[in-house]
This record gives C-alpha cells, sequence and structure tokens, in this order.
C-alpha cells in the first residue's frame, strides 16, 4: 500500500537520452522510498483514478529532461502545478536521440531531487527562480 505522506512524482519517459533519464531518475525515488511513481500517461490521457491521484493534494515532483516539459504540461491539462519542477537540460543534461544516458547520473539527479524535497519541508517554501545549486555541478560527465 502506499504511503499517502510521500510526495508523488511523475517524470517524462520520452525517446532522447534526457527523457530516459528523467524516468530513470524517478524510479529511483520511487524504489528508494523517497516518493511514489505514478503514471504521467494516465495523467495525460484523462484516466480517472490517476488523475484524482494528480489532484489529491499531495506534494508533487514533476521531472522533465528538455524545455518541452510533457510531464508537467500533462498536469497542466488536469489542472495541477507541480510543486517542484527538475527541468534535467538546466542541470546540465543534454538532450541526445538514438543513445543512451550515463546510468552514474541517476544518483547523483535522484539526490538533487531528495534534496530540494527536503529544503523545501525545512523552509516551507519551493526553492527561487535563481539558478540552482546543487550536487552536480562538480561532476563534470553531467555537464555535457
Amino acid at each position: 500500500m502506499a504511503d499517502k505522506m510521500l510526495p508523488l512524482v511523475y517524470s517524462c519517459s520520452g525517446c532522447s537520452s534526457a527523457a530516459q533519464l528523467a524516468n530513470a531518475v524517478a524510479l529511483k525515488l520511487d524504489r528508494d522510498g523517497s516518493a511514489e511513481m505514478s503514471c504521467i500517461a494516465g495523467v495525460g490521457g484523462g484516466v480517472a483514478p490517476l488523475v484524482k491521484l494528480a489532484q489529491s493534494g499531495r506534494t508533487i515532483i514533476a521531472i522533465d529532461g528538455c524545455p518541452l516539459a510533457c510531464a508537467r504540461e500533462c498536469l497542466a491539462k488536469q489542472g495541477v502545478t507541480p510543486d517542484h519542477h527538475l527541468l534535467l537540460n538546466e542541470l546540465g543534461v543534454r538532450k541526445k536521440m538514438h543513445a543512451d544516458f550515463d546510468p552514474a547520473d541517476v544518483g547523483y539527479l535522484a539526490a538533487y531531487a531528495v534534496t530540494r524535497l527536503t529544503e523545501a519541508s525545512t523552509h516551507n517554501a519551493i526553492a527561487s527562480s535563481e539558478a540552482p545549486s546543487h550536487p552536480l555541478a562538480e561532476r563534470n560527465c553531467i555537464l555535457r
């Protein structure tokens, strides 16, 4: 049974390396017990139980690989605004077609997401619109 206190995480899962990295990060947050992953395709498609869950008032993290922000847009179609929106391209991830992401990047990005959640709950505020400071800045392979 799902923990109703965990935040919900939704991710892009398109065909690019950045999209698949976003999905892998969301899966890691789910498997580690930091968040409960739900189905963005179901939300975007208007599947009633999944829309109801998205609209339940729980904290929501949307993870997108590129500026198209498909996960955020699927939520918006149902009147839902994520509490946290991670755009991986803003964290130095480059979108590549017909290529896989570096699996080593998953842990760093998941740690960053957990840090954002922890900071927001501690300060009861969402991070400002300033350029993000994050643990990835010193990891050369993420800044491609």
